[in-house]
């Protein structure tokens, strides 16, 4: 026993004139005050006569005829910035060096501090203390 109390003898009857007219699905739900999916759902059930789809009827992008987009000039582009070289310090010793930054990145005096790596970090031991402070040192700090 199938509940199809949306559909009633007068809301079919519209539902038929309104297909055959070639509205819309969404137009015929509005006017009927039910979805979109309940008119299509009914219309297949009622095994009224199918319709194409209008996604599928609207016509492909005329890509070959359309004019081409013009690039801007290579005169109104932003010029690339050529990134400056950094100067590594290479420590004395074997193995890895401290990578603490030294300087302004881009500008010429800019370096690492290449100090040999306390064992397990990316820095020497000095910078290594200033980078991994621990929460306790923070709040005595403040």
């Amino acid at each position: 026993m199938a509940i199809d109390s949306a559909w009633t003898e007068a809301r079919i009857a519209a539902l038929g004139e309104f297909w055959r007219q070639g509205l819309s699905t969404a137009e015929i739900g509005r006017r009927l005050g039910v979805s979109k999916n309940a008119v299509v759902g009914k219309a297949h059930r009622l095994e009224l006569v199918a319709r194409p789809s209008p996604i599928k009827l609207r016509p492909a992008p005329a890509i070959a005829t359309a004019a081409p987009v013009p690039l801007p000039t290579p005169e109104l582009r932003r010029p690339v910035a050529t990134p400056t070289p950094v100067r590594l310090v290479r420590s004395q010793s074997k193995g890895p060096s401290c990578q603490w930054p030294d300087g302004h990145p881009g500008q010429p005096d800019f370096h690492f501090c290449g100090e040999p790596a306390a064992p397990g970090k990316p820095y020497c031991a000095a910078h290594a203390a200033r980078a991994y402070v621990s929460g306790k040192s923070r709040s005595d700090a403040a």
